[in-house]
């Protein structure tokens, strides 16, 4: 016979031959799922050669307007549209030397006092391993120095004053918003 404490009543109770089985099964269920599991994610990883890894990586890491898009919003940061239109008018609408060479689509500077992704400097402007790193340090810049701008007009406001020296920056990113929305 087995017997449980119950702290309420301070008593044993008995336990049925249905809760044994019970818990018996649930740890059989829960073991069988977890080794078929574990099975397939391995197998699959064994059967990937280094080839095959690189090219899901190099597929993974390919850009696309439409995965900057989705890892702008995955990151959270603030203001998508207007860090897409930035990235696209920073870039020459993803075709310059420093987007290309770089991986860097906001023509950003190496960071020396906040948390940074960048490997260097090339060109005079920082330069990433991925256009992924690229956002995520846009997204610690912008936690770093832009998290007290509440609103869009505040950040167009920042922007005009602080990042762009062509006084129609602003507004070259709303027409590109406005583009993108069609």
């Amino acid at each position: 016979m087995l017997f449980i404490f119950d702290k309420n009543q301070l008593v044993h109770r008995k336990v049925t031959n249905k809760a044994i089985l019970l818990a018996i099964l649930g740890v059989v269920v829960f073991s069988s799922l977890l080794s078929i599991f574990m099975s397939t994610t391995l197998y699959r990883t064994k059967i990937l050669t280094e080839e095959a890894r690189l090219i899901v990586m190099r597929e993974d890491n390919e850009f696309s307007k439409d995965k900057l898009k989705e890892y702008i919003l995955q990151l959270n940061i603030k203001f998508p549209q207007i860090v897409l239109a930035q990235a696209e008018l920073e870039s020459g609408h993803f075709t310059s030397p420093i987007f290309k060479e770089n991986h860097n689509f906001f023509g950003m500077k190496c960071a020396k006092l906040r948390p940074t992704t960048n490997k260097g400097e090339n060109k005079g402007h920082a330069y990433f391993d991925t256009w992924r790193d690229c956002v995520v340090d846009y997204a610690f810049y912008s936690a770093t120095y832009l998290n007290d701008i509440k609103t869009e007009a505040e950040y167009l406001d920042y922007l005009r004053q602080n990042y762009a020296e062509d006084p129609t920056y602003v507004d070259k990113l709303k027409q590109i918003i406005e583009k993108n929305r069609e």
